[in-house]
């Protein structure tokens, strides 16, 4: 019979999250009313041999919103979700054919706010206790997914800054060919750091953000650092 208990590396994670605040993860405050509400699916499980891994998707090129940005599952919700929960689980299900029965749900994070889609979103933290394989259902909104070790992720020569072309700096990964950032990447470095698994890296390591499918993403341990980033 499969666990859905989650391993004790877990712990630390669920012990700070008891008390975690949309601050944690954002500057940003998350507006009392109006937004679209909606929900991604932070999903870690465990490879034999490989550690700890996240679920991460890269949307395709030719989206309106988003296009060719690698994020977790998730998406808007539908009326007839139950919960934040259900939202993430649902599209899970619709994006990579992610079985919602191999899933068990252990947090909401807090409602985080999106202000280029007007997106309100709650992630789910999810352990998933009977991995199976996942692909793209439809090609025309995911390009790929992939199931990312935490271990490269807090990798200190796959973490950089990006600086998007409006000006904003924010974290990134680069890992296994894509360059995570924004949002996704915001909620990386939170709970990496909450977990206890974040090792120390240069901020420092700043790169402009590439153009929507350059392929593969640009290496982080070979970006030259923009000095002018830290002033």
């Amino acid at each position: 019979m499969v666990s859905r208990q989650p391993p004790s590396w877990f712990d630390s994670l669920l012990t700070r999250l008891g008390s975690a605040r949309t601050e944690d993860f954002t500057r940003l405050a998350t507006p009392e009313s109006g937004g679209r509400e909606s929900a991604v699916l932070v999903l870690l499980g465990e490879a034999p041999g490989a550690g700890p891994d996240v679920l991460i998707l890269q949307r395709a090129a030719t989206l309106r919103n988003h296009a060719g940005q690698p994020a977790f599952p998730g998406g808007a919700a539908d009326p007839e979700d139950a919960d934040a929960s259900a939202t993430a689980l649902r599209e899970a299900n619709e994006e990579v054919d992610l079985d919602p029965r191999t899933v068990t749900v252990l947090a909401e994070l807090p409602k985080l706010w999106i202000p280029v889609s007007d997106f309100v979103v709650t992630p789910v933290l999810g352990w998933w206790h009977a991995p199976h394989p996942v692909h793209p259902r439809e090609p025309a909104e995911v390009a790929h997914v992939a199931r990312m070790p935490i271990a490269e992720l807090v990798d200190p020569e796959n973490r950089l800054r990006v600086r998007h072309p409006s000006g904003w700096i924010g974290p990134a990964f680069s890992a296994r060919g894509m360059l995570v950032w924004g949002f996704t990447a915001g909620v990386l470095s939170a709970l990496l750091d909450m977990g206890g698994w974040a090792r120390p890296w240069r901020p420092e390591r700043v790169l402009d953000l590439p153009p929507v499918g350059a392929n593969p993403a640009p290496s982080a341990g070979t970006d030259e650092v923009d000095e002018s980033a830290l002033r």
